[in-house]
């Protein structure tokens, strides 16, 4: 069996080696291409990293904020249990105060009444 020559294009070997040359150069290019891209890449994660980490800072320093608004709303839950138990004998105190208004009216209403009569 003999082997046959390629004729697809004139030049045979010549023609065949500026095809891979072209080839090779094209794959240099992409090549740099995709370097550039990465080392693109490689800055944008650095700054996503960065950007993440302020994040959690700022989610850190919030969640003690909570923590310490939620130690407040204790406390004031706290002092309007006591304010409760000290305000309940003062209501007392002005109802009997407005009961005793209220009687000291009606005990003056006939005195009221004569001292307009006249």
């Amino acid at each position: 069996m003999s082997v046959m020559a390629d004729r697809s294009g004139g030049g045979g070997a010549r023609q065949r080696i500026k095809t891979l040359t072209q080839a090779a150069m094209n794959a240099d290019v992409t090549v740099n291409q995709l370097e550039d891209v990465l080392g693109g890449l490689g800055d944008t994660l650095t700054d996503l990293n960065n950007s993440l980490t302020h994040l959690n800072t700022a989610v850190d320093r919030l969640n003690g904020g909570l923590d310490h608004f939620e130690a407040t709303l204790g406390r004031i839950d706290d002092l309007m249990g006591r304010l409760v138990t000290v305000v309940t004998p003062i209501q007392a105190i002005v109802e009997r105060i407005d009961y005793v208004v209220g009687v000291g009216e009606t005990v003056m209403s006939p005195l009221s009444l004569t001292e307009h009569a006249l």
